[in-house]
């Protein structure tokens, strides 16, 4: 996790992999011998290789060796969003202000029924919608379905919440169902969180490599059901993910300095949708922040064109706009 994430969806107070399995069936004619069995199974071989790929089906059989899509392996989003475009995002409860006048709303996955999201397309706005993809969290309706193989280290500062094995073909499993429900509930996009294990003390053993693997497969997967993705935080993996992402959510680039990386998104074509927290962690209200506060997050360097808010850490409804 980056130095600062969605708070108020971190607890109280702080590979299901699609494995495109296939059945090779070999039609063997009896009295038929050699050269015509040879080229059956030939046959047989070139049709399964061919089904072997894609997305939006169900797993066949029971769990089969996963094989991590290459990093070249792109496929083609609904919606691409323009550089600058508007947003708010708000995770605190169920989204209960759309006055803001913005293109896009970013909004917690299972706080929000299909309902507010339809009011919102219905008003021309896009959504995104918000998920943990890297971590258990102990309040969410399907957490009964992580294994505790596959959990790792606390969050530091976030209890309730743990690292999960983002290699494992369970928990890509689970990660597909909240696919699943973001596209039952007609998200244009979704924001998966805590995809940098790599970089914290995960209990896991995770590698950018994991991540990048990790990222590029769910792409491929959101694309396959007409939904958008971005890259939260991650910046080690940019390079990497970026022509399989459609905009980058970046926390605090201006606040540590390093808003240069999340510029590779600009450069590409692609928002940057970026939060900045000048009240801290402790301070949630309605206040303006400073004019010399709102200066720094809304012009550090390297961070032109980028789609800045300032937000309250608990990521409630108030928003000011740069």
């Amino acid at each position: 996790m980056e130095p600062a994430s969605e708070a108020a969806l971190k607890g109280p107070p702080t590979r299901g992999w699609k494995t495109w399995t296939f059945k090779k069936k070999l039609l063997i004619i009896g009295g038929i011998i050699g050269f015509i069995i040879a080229l059956g199974i030939g046959l047989g071989v070139g049709l399964g290789v061919g089904l072997g790929g894609g997305g939006g089906g169900e797993e066949e059989g029971g769990g089969g060796e996963t094989t991590p899509p290459s990093s070249g392996n792109y496929t083609t989003a609904k919606w691409q969003p323009a550089v600058g475009t508007s947003w708010q995002i708000e995770l605190l409860y169920s989204l209960n202000d759309t006055s803001v006048d913005v293109d896009v709303y970013d909004i917690d996955l299972f706080n929000n029924n299909k309902s507010v999201i339809n009011d919102l397309q219905k008003a021309g706005r896009k959504v995104i919608c918000y998920f943990s993809a890297g971590s258990y969290e102990n309040w969410r309706p399907d957490k009964d379905k992580f294994n505790s193989d596959d959990l790792g280290s606390n969050l530091d500062g976030w209890p309730g919440e743990k690292w999960i094995n983002i290699s494992s073909p369970r928990i890509r499993n689970i990660m597909l169902t909240r696919l699943d429900l973001a596209q039952n509930k007609s998200c244009d996009g979704v924001d998966p969180d805590n995809v940098d294990g790599y970089d914290n003390d995960n209990g896991l053993d995770l590698t950018e490599a994991d991540s990048i693997s990790y990222m590029n497969w769910m792409a491929n997967e959101a694309h396959a059901r007409n939904m958008s993705i971005g890259l939260k935080n991650a910046g080690a993996i940019i390079s990497s993910v970026i022509k399989n992402m459609q905009w980058s959510v970046n926390e605090q680039c201006a606040q540590y300095d390093e808003c240069d990386t999340y510029a590779a998104f600009i450069k590409a074509g692609k928002p940057v949708f970026h939060i900045e927290y000048p009240k801290g962690d402790d301070t949630n209200n309605n206040l303006s922040v400073t004019s010399s506060e709102k200066t720094k997050a809304c012009n550090a360097t390297d961070s032109g064109n980028f789609s800045t808010v300032i937000k309250n850490m608990d990521l409630d409804n108030w928003i000011e706009m740069c």
